[in-house]
């Protein structure tokens, strides 16, 4: 018998990577799109790459598990955000998420059974310098709401992870050593520690579970309690 199938994308790395490997830990068999370190390279910035990519990985039969992982950040200040690193950030974001949603899709109805998750973020709800990844995190949940609702009656189920601070590479290029803002964030967590890439791995493989089938549009902020408070209950 075949393994069910996942798919990840930016899974070379960071959170990504974690994912991946809980996620063959569970028994799955794990797709990786990256540009770096994936089973399929690819630049997901770009649409025509996005769907050969995809197209690629189908090609080893349907796929009913999907992880929108990959994202960029490009911090800037609202006055000083350009329109090409917003253009850029909605295209890795939000454009790739939908185009893998739309590329697997037939695959999960024809099943009868998806699982969909999109990692976005807690900045979705507000945080300084972030005013192209916040929007595209904001959207990231408002697309798993839509897909919940238009997608249950398939056996399908979408949800989405908001990560509070997590000790990666991005994170650590993002927000400096040193920097009193980063200690800040540090300073500001209930729990007085950052996060891991396996902490957003663990919430991950609850979404994909297949007993996780009543549990579709939420949004779970894996934070060490920084929203409390802060989000809607």
């Amino acid at each position: 018998m075949s393994k069910e199938r996942v798919l990840v994308t930016g899974g070379g790395a960071g959170i990504g990577s974690a994912c991946v490997r809980r996620c063959m830990s569970e028994g799955y068999e794990v797709v990786v799109i990256d540009r770096v370190g994936g089973d399929i390279t690819a630049d997901l910035s770009d649409a025509e790459e996005t769907a050969r990519a995809l197209e690629e990985a189908l090609s080893g039969g349907p796929i009913t598990r999907l992880v929108n992982n990959v994202g960029v950040v490009c911090p800037a200040t609202a006055e000083a955000q350009t329109i090409q690193e917003l253009e850029r950030v909605w295209s890795v974001n939000v454009r790739c998420a939908m185009q893998c949603m739309q590329a697997l899709l037939p695959g999960m109805k024809a099943a009868g059974f998806g699982r969909i998750v999109n990692i976005s973020s807690r900045a979705a709800l507000g945080k300084e310098l972030r005013t192209a990844y916040a929007s595209t995190k904001a959207a990231l949940l408002g697309m798993a709401r839509v897909w919940a609702l238009e997608l249950g009656q398939h056996g399908i189920t979408a949800n989405a992870i908001g990560p509070g601070p997590i000790r990666t590479e991005l994170f650590d290029r993002v927000n400096p050593a040193g920097d009193p803002r980063t200690q800040a964030i540090i300073d500001g967590v209930p729990v007085k520690r950052l996060g891991s890439p396996d902490d957003i791995a663990h919430a991950t493989a609850f979404f994909l579970d297949a007993r996780s089938g009543f549990v579709t549009g939420q949004v779970l902020y894996v934070c060490g309690g920084m929203t409390v408070g802060k989000a809607a209950v």
